[in-house]
């Protein structure tokens, strides 16, 4: 989310963001860097320890941005390849649960960094299930 000036039809810059005395409602400062126009949020106690119990950090990336970083992400997110014996040894499932058994396969598969499910990563995934 950004701010724009309406003026400008610039983004605006953040300026200053701080908790006020009592803690339960924040200001975040931004300012126009072409008409020096400024505008200030705050926040209600409700959206505070909303912002507070998500751990958000306002004013943008604490980190350098990383090549390929949405890329990267999307692929992280993607569903892994099948080896054609793993895909034949899923469809002995049976059907009504196969969706179901496919998705938890793969989601076990992708939080061990696997991007391909193979026979052994659908043995891994089994007994996890406890079968």
């Amino acid at each position: 989310m950004k701010f724009l000036c309406v003026a400008c039809d610039e983004a605006m810059k953040l300026v200053e963001a701080a908790d006020t005395p009592h803690g339960d409602s924040l200001t975040v400062i931004f300012r126009c860097a072409r008409c020096e126009h400024r505008v200030a949020l705050l926040t209600n106690p409700q959206e505070t320890q909303l912002v507070h119990s998500l751990g958000v950090a306002i004013g943008g990336r604490t980190t350098p941005p990383q090549p390929l970083a949405r890329v990267r992400a999307t692929l992280n997110a993607a569903s892994p390849l099948w080896t054609e014996e793993a895909e034949r040894r899923l469809q002995r499932v049976p059907e009504f649960v196969r969706p179901m058994v496919r998705d938890n396969i793969e989601r076990h598969a992708r939080e061990r960094g696997c991007r391909e499910v193979t026979c052994e990563v659908m043995d891994e995934a089994r007994s996890g299930m406890g079968m």
